[in-house]
């Protein structure tokens, strides 16, 4: 069966190739990105779309049903420890504003579609670096926002039930991007794959799980 699926940040790294793969197999695919000029997008459409600023996304909300909603876009700044002069206010608010309230931002603007949807999703790419039982120092800015990420699709997963929508939060593991660097264990390949895996596997019966790509659970 055809989903109807939006990927957030879907110009380059883990969100192009689900693009690719979920285009692939013969879903409808729209991916979002702050500046999508000169973007050879594999999927359907690539709308301009900046999550942090939700006047930007209003036209998120037009076209029909929507199947699954992927919260892919994120930063990554300051990777020091506490001593690290990268961790500026601005980095703060800019991985902050990105990487939770974008994912806020993003759930709300396209909310109507997917209430529309029989069996909608939301899938939010957290980081097993947001969980607290694995929190070895550095990188404080980026793990605190996962884990804010986290909280945000479970409480989102208990608010949104009553409406038929399961969300679902995921580590999509160490992965040979731009972000994850050359020396990442997965490639974007298997991550993707096993990310759409899960994505599909997401129902209200499991609503509120956050897991690895390879559907291993991660304590929060």
């Amino acid at each position: 069966m055809v989903k109807t699926i939006l990927i957030t940040g879907a110009n380059r790294g883990i969100g192009a190739e689900l693009a690719r793969q979920a285009a692939a197999r013969g879903d409808k695919v729209t991916g979002t990105a702050r500046d999508p000029a000169g973007v050879d997008f594999p999927g359907g459409q690539l709308l301009q779309a900046d999550v942090t600023d939700p006047a930007t996304l209003r036209h998120l909300d037009q076209g029909g049903p929507l199947d699954l909603l992927i919260c892919n876009a994120g930063q990554y700044l300051a990777r020091g420890g506490i001593d690290d002069p990268a961790h500026t206010a601005e980095a703060w608010q800019n991985v902050l504003m990105t990487n939770v309230a974008g994912v806020f931002f993003t759930i709300r603007a396209v909310l109507p579609r997917l209430r529309r949807t029989p069996g909608a999703k939301v899938a939010v790419i957290s980081s097993i670096m947001g969980s607290s039982a694995r929190a070895p120092g550095g990188s404080a800015i980026y793990r605190a926002s996962k884990a804010a990420a986290t909280n945000l699709a479970c409480n989102l997963a208990a608010e949104l039930g009553g409406d038929g929508i399961a969300v679902g939060a995921y580590h999509p593991g160490w992965v040979q991007t731009d972000m994850g660097g050359d020396q990442a264990p997965v490639t974007l390949q298997d991550s993707a794959a096993g990310l759409l895996a899960r994505f599909d596997a997401l129902e209200l019966g499991t609503t509120g799980v956050f897991e690895d790509y390879q559907g291993t659970s991660v304590a929060f």
